[in-house]
């Protein structure tokens, strides 16, 4: 298993039930990847993913090995899911309660809220299409998007979020609220498949929850339920090349030149970098260097975590604050690859939560901003510190009064950290865009089109990025993956 993100931890945990023997490899210090944690000056922060749906795909990996979640683990609801504060100061609250949403639109904009209701009609049903019943099944042959193109011109999947919800909705701000979803995938709304119209009834079905003590205890309850299989977790051990004889896997060599022989090899690794980095051109007829350039990738982000000698009561768990363009800023990002003068930001507060992240009197936080991926021409090494300071000036002239005199602890996170610390092909945060053309079968395969033997998990493959399609990924090799006894 190359990785130990969330994909590679649920693989390994599937695969061991199923009888192979695991090894995991991980180039840092520790387990999570994108969900690693850092402490600092006695503040925990999650440096990535911090929204956690649809718990009962973790809840399936407890009970492979035997125990309940609920003994290790306590997933707390969050609500409101995140309160949008748009650039003119007005406010909406998303949640699970039909009744609240029902009150927020009344009052931002009472004539959408019929066509607000049918919006979520569809996204009940596009949720039980595209994930309920597509989420863990693999697209292996043309055969199988095939299948699925009925349901998919049905659902209106051929047209992007944005669109389809404006079919529904007539006020610009509640078509932000109902449209933004994709970004937390990696996404731009104006071009993302309409499939992604999945995430709002996501959300209210299984809520959205907050890991008590972070994220960083998923990943230590993952770990934890590997160890106790008696798989192999090895860190500081960075994958140099996948071996291959022919069209096989043979295993892998590590940066130090140790090989490790394998039958099976599962690459969490960042999909294009996987096939670009790690296996030689001659191995690769569907996804080769021309085709991994001429791909499209996701945007970047810019994250900045601070601490706060003050508490900021006031401020939800989660806070998107939207800056005065919507769609030009977006082109900005994923189109011309340009990093703009104004912003919009996602304001993580888990002491809103869990106060234990922080010292007494203190909050934590994260602000996270996207960004253009490396492709752009943004010189990150000498741009960090004046956008982290602009950041930081707009939060205190918004919804944290007197910022900069309270803020403790600090540390930045730019696309060079994904690229260089992750394996991030180009930076991009989420792999491929969620593109139609780059989704199911066009995606790169769970089951390596080329390369008898490896296999691929994570955001970069099928059903795509998001906790709950990485966790997804891991269970699509229940399918793919001969059982060990069968071999």
């Amino acid at each position: 298993m190359i990785g130990a993100g969330f994909g590679g931890l649920a693989a390994a945990i599937r695969l061991r039930a199923r009888g192979y023997r695991v090894t995991v490899v991980e180039k840092l210090d520790a387990a999570g990847g994108r969900a690693s944690v850092f402490r600092q000056d006695g503040f925990t922060f999650d440096a990535g993913p911090t929204i956690l749906t649809a718990p009962f795909l973790l809840e399936e990996l407890w009970q492979l090995c035997g125990r309940q979640m609920q003994d290790d683990l306590t997933l707390q609801p969050v609500s409101p899911f995140y309160r949008i504060r748009f650039d003119d100061g007005s406010s909406f609250d998303c949640s699970g309660n039909p009744d609240a949403m029902r009150r927020e639109i009344s009052r931002l904009s009472p004539a959408d809220l019929d066509g607000y209701e049918r919006f979520m009609r569809l996204s009940e049903v596009t949720c039980r299409v595209g994930f309920e019943q597509l989420g863990a099944e693999p697209f292996n042959s043309l055969a199988d998007m095939a299948r699925i193109a009925p349901d998919l011109i049905r659902l209106g999947g051929y047209q992007s979020v944005y669109r389809l919800v404006s079919r529904f909705i007539k006020n610009e701000k509640l078509r932000i609220v109902c449209s933004f979803h994709p970004l937390l995938i990696g996404g731009n709304p104006f071009t993302a498949s309409a499939i992604y119209t999945l995430i709002p009834y996501l959300e209210r079905r299984w809520g959205v929850h907050f890991a008590m003590g972070g994220t960083g205890e998923v990943v230590r309850g993952l770990v934890n339920l590997i160890e106790a299989q008696g798989s192999t977790m090895r860190y500081d051990a960075e994958v140099s090349r996948i071996t291959v004889a022919g069209n096989r896997v043979q295993g892998v060599q590590l940066v130090s030149g140790e090989t490790i022989s394998a039958d099976i090899v599962v690459s969490n690794a960042d999909a294009a970098w996987t096939y670009a980095k790690l296996l030689p051109p001659a191995s690769r007829r569907r996804w080769t260097d021309r085709k991994l350039r001429r791909a499209r990738y996701s945007m970047s982000l810019f994250v900045w975590h601070f601490g706060t000698d003050h508490r900021y009561e006031d401020i939800a768990h989660h806070t998107i604050l939207l800056g005065p363009r919507y769609r030009e800023l977006l082109a900005d990002i994923f189109k011309r690859k340009l990093l703009a003068k104004d912003f919009s930001l996602y304001l993580h507060r888990p002491t809103a939560t869990d106060p234990s992240l922080a010292p007494p009197g203190c909050d934590a936080f994260y602000v996270l901003s996207p960004v253009p991926n490396l492709a752009g021409a943004t010189d990150w090494q000498t741009a960090a510190e004046p956008y982290r300071a602009a950041i930081e000036a707009h939060l205190s002239a918004t919804v944290l009064p007197d910022l900069r005199r309270h803020v403790v602890t600090s540390k930045l996170i730019t696309p060079l950290d994904f690229q260089n610390r992750l394996c991030a092909w180009q930076g991009a945060a989420f792999g491929l865009e969620p593109v139609l053309r780059q989704s199911a079968w066009f995606r790169p395969h769970n089951r390596s089109e080329d390369i008898k033997g490896l296999y691929l998990v994570g955001a970069g493959t099928h059903p795509g990025a998001g906790v709950p399609g990485v966790l997804s990924s891991a269970k699509v090799l229940d399918r793919v993956v001969p059982h060990a006894a069968a071999r």
